[in-house]
This record gives structure tokens, sequence and C-alpha cells, in this order.
């Protein structure tokens, strides 16, 4: 633990991925672990734990996210640090991270992680829109990571991180209503997105139950925003 003049710091992830509902809808999910001890104990929180004086706090949060819920992410993006006097019974600072997964990653790495014995059992996934009550502030937190992801969907390819390398106009609108909480126009939103000309087609189609669907793939030399000076060794994972 990190402790100085009384302060301790801890770290906490916001893993969210995009699920089927029953209905067969797409919602916004992620991991909470069910806390065993005080404070709080018995309720619900974000995956974390303490800093040492061994890593840094994105080495922190990715061990942690490790050990809880199997899950290692490429890409740890740091959200905010909440440091609120009266969060905690104790005074404590936490430097929280947050990263998007696949589905289908959410599954295989969380099969894994069971497989190996080292899985805990308080940890369970929940949609973002029946979440329980949280410990600490972490529902203020779940919050805020919400609206990042609304506010970065207009400028960034956030949205790719639910999807594959490939995928149909109506993968990316699926996204994205799921995101912004609310339906789009399918024309309205092809149009804005193919006249963004952040999307190259492929020659490949999907086919099923209705007409081929093209599929398309994110053009990458096209960079939609500063990612300012610092290294990746201060925003990702190692």
């Amino acid at each position: 633990m990190t402790q100085s003049s009384g302060i301790d710091v801890a770290v906490s992830t916001v893993i969210l991925t995009l699920r089927r509902t029953a209905e067969g809808s797409a919602t916004l999910a992620l991991p909470l672990v069910l806390r065993t001890r005080e404070p709080f104990a018995d309720q619900w929180a974000l995956p974390g734990g303490w800093l040492t004086v061994a890593e840094s706090p994105v080495d922190a949060a990715a061990r942690t996210l490790a050990e809880t819920t199997g899950l290692t992410p490429s890409y740890l993006e740091q959200l905010y640090a909440f440091g609120a006097v009266d969060r905690s019974p104790t005074r404590v600072v936490s430097i929280v991270y947050w990263a998007l997964l696949r589905q289908d990653d959410v599954d295989a790495q969380s099969a894994a992680h069971r497989a190996s014995g080292r899985a805990p059992e308080n940890v369970r996934w929940f949609d973002l829109d029946d979440l329980p009550p949280l410990a600490f502030d972490h529902a203020k937190i779940v919050d805020y990571a919400l609206w990042r992801l609304r506010s970065k969907v207009g400028y960034s390819r956030v949205a790719h991180g639910f999807l594959p390398a490939e995928f149909t106009l109506a993968d990316l609108r699926e996204a994205y209503e799921a995101i912004l909480g609310r339906h789009l126009d399918p024309a309205n939103f092809r149009r804005q997105v193919e006249s963004a000309g952040n999307l190259l087609p492929t020659d490949q189609f999907r086919t099923g139950s209705h007409r081929p669907a093209r599929l398309y793939r994110y053009n990458t030399d096209v960079e939609l925003a500063d990612h300012g000076p610092l290294g990746p060794e201060e925003t990702s994972t190692r």
C-alpha cells in the first residue's frame, strides 16, 4: 500500500462490453466484485485494490483486474482520480482506469480464468442500466465513465472497442445506440458515417436471412484525435 500523510492510494477499473439481452438487443455491461469485508461488506464494487510501491498505477489496475476477473485488455486509459474527503471511512484517493472489450474476448478470457481454478466466486456481470447499489462512490465513477464514453463517441473510434475488425453499418449503429441510449435513424446514420470518411468498405458481405450486408473497417490512416505528449507507457497496460 502506498501511504503519505495518512492518504492511501487505490486503483479501480471500469471494464465495459456490449452484450445481448434476453430480448436480443445490445446493452452495455460491466463486471462488479462483491466485497467480503468492511467497509461496505456485502456490497458490489468495481474491480480494484491498493497501489503498491513497486508498480505504476496502470500496472496495479491491470494486476487487480486480472486477479478478480481474469480480463486483460490490451489498452487501459486513465479515467479520473477520485479523492473526495468523505468517499471512504479512511482517506483514500482512487485512480480509475477504463477499457472496452468485445464480448467474445470477455467470454474467452473469463472461461480461461475459471478453468485456472483461481477465479473468485464474488464476481458478476451487470447490465449498466440495472446496477445494484454500489460501495463507496463507485456509482458516480460509473456515471462518469458513461459520460466519457458518450463524449468520445462523436470524435473518436471508441465504438470500435466493442466490434471486430470488420463489421456492418448495422453493427456500428447498434453500438452507437447502446452507448448513447437512444435509437438512431438508419438512413441518417449511414449518411453521417460514410461522409465522415473514417470507414473503408471491404469486398466482403455478411449473408444470412436478410439481404447481404457489406462489411466495413476503420481507416486507421485517419487520426481522429491528438493523443497528447504522453508515451504509451502512461496510458496502456504493459
